[in-house]
């Protein structure tokens, strides 16, 4: 069963005013399937054959000739050499609509973009199913903190956090969703094994596999924090070199998002080390070993999930609507922190994240710091996202927003 997924419409209207299209994101997040169900007549190929690859590779641009267009080509990163192909046929041919790309190493890609494609290609980021996709929800705006958005928010399902909590222990893999008799312990096994055999070899050398695994469940562990690369290298018996090299290896893949500092170049003592989300809780879950969502909700760990798991649906709000989300976080040296930030418009919109039901004026009180930091940038609205289940006022201009409203 084919779940519908928001981000068809940028693709179709990209794919009209671009000779190509190229989607980005980890694997197994349905970028050749929404491809495929989007245009069922045209040509696919996935490059997955090793065969296939050196026969591409001795002659790209016949290749391409040989095929025609429109034409779908999956995990297009495998042949470099395709990129000065499709410039050249691209050049050749001067249509828009001739070509549909995926990809899942997102650096390596976007290296041949910028030296192949540059203003030929409309890049677009996916990754797994949102809570919207999920409950067959149409609305499509990208989340922002505002009474505007939440007045035109109106969930059409009704608020159920242990459904919600159900869904952050599961994931966002649509293969989960798809067929619900899939069992979530081997389809992560698989997914790992699959994603460190294929996507890390080709990336890095990693030399011991079982280090990298280690490594990629430290990590997890720690998802929702500030990111302290020592602490890593000491707790894995790596050099920190190796555990920046292997978190860009994660980054390209799309399986982590750094979250990075809003500063604007102040002089003031800010924390000017990104934090850590992954982008799909049910890996996260895999990883530490929380067999159950019970297990997930009395952890200790429950509150940094549920926020991987917030930041993640905002993600995804805004990459559905084909947007790159401004998005940051604050924290000074005195310890003040704002879990998110919005910069839009010249303004700043503030977000804090509890798992809780009942937040209170407490959990905003950093909200006036930003002011005292940034005074030359108007603080806008701003919330808590939260367990509770309406939107209310907090005071100060703030709502507490219920997850479901993401």
């Amino acid at each position: 069963m084919y779940i519908k997924r928001h981000i068809e419409n940028v693709i179709k209207k990209s794919f009209n005013t671009y000779p190509a299209v190229l989607i980005t994101g980890p694997r197994q997040v349905g970028k050749s399937t929404v491809l495929k169900n989007l245009y069922p007549d045209f040509e696919y190929e996935t490059l997955d054959d090793v065969y296939m690859i050196r026969a591409i590779s001795s002659d790209p641009t016949g290749y391409l000739r040989l095929k025609g267009t429109p034409f779908i080509i999956d995990e297009v990163q495998k042949v470099p050499d395709l990129f000065g192909s499709l410039k050249y046929v691209i050049d050749k041919d001067k249509r828009n609509g001739m070509y549909l790309l995926t990809g899942s190493q997102k650096f390596e890609l976007m290296k041949n973009v910028s030296e192949s494609l540059s203003g030929r290609v409309s890049v677009i980021d996916l990754l797994g199913l949102s809570y919207r996709e999920i409950k067959g929800d149409k609305f499509d705006k990208p989340f922002l903190p505002t009474i505007d958005y939440l007045s035109s928010r109106k969930p059409i399902s009704k608020h159920d956090i242990n459904d919600i909590w159900e869904i952050i222990h599961k994931g966002s893999m649509p293969a989960l969703y798809e067929n619900n008799e899939r069992d979530r312990e081997r389809y992560y096994s698989d997914f790992v094994n699959t994603y460190i055999e294929r996507d890390v070899h080709s990336l890095v050398q990693i030399g011991d596999t079982l280090t990298f695994m280690q490594f990629m469940v430290a990590l997890a562990g720690r998802t929702g924090e500030i990111l302290n690369m020592d602490s890593l290298a000491k707790d894995i018996g790596v050099s920190a070199p190796t555990i920046k090299r292997w978190l860009s290896v994660l980054q390209a893949s799309n399986v982590i998002y750094l979250l990075q500092p809003f500063s604007l170049n102040t002089t003031k003592r800010v924390v000017k080390t990104p934090k850590v989300y992954f982008t799909d809780t049910g890996l996260v879950c895999y990883l530490c070993r929380w067999i159950t969502t019970e297990t997930l909700i009395n952890g200790a760990q429950a509150g940094n999930i549920f926020e991987t798991y917030v930041v993640s649906e905002i993600i995804k709000s805004y990459y559905n609507a084909g947007k790159e989300p401004n998005l940051y976080f604050f924290r000074n040296g005195d310890g003040q922190e704002v879990d998110l930030i919005f910069y839009e418009n010249g303004k700043i919109y503030p977000v804090e994240i509890k798992k809780t039901a009942s937040p209170n004026i407490k959990d905003i009180k950093s909200f006036k710091v930003l002011a005292n930091y940034f005074p030359t940038i108007e603080v806008g609205e701003g919330g808590v996202v939260c367990t509770a289940e309406s939107v209310l006022p907090l005071g100060q201009g703030s709502k507490i927003i219920p997850v479901n409203y993401i």
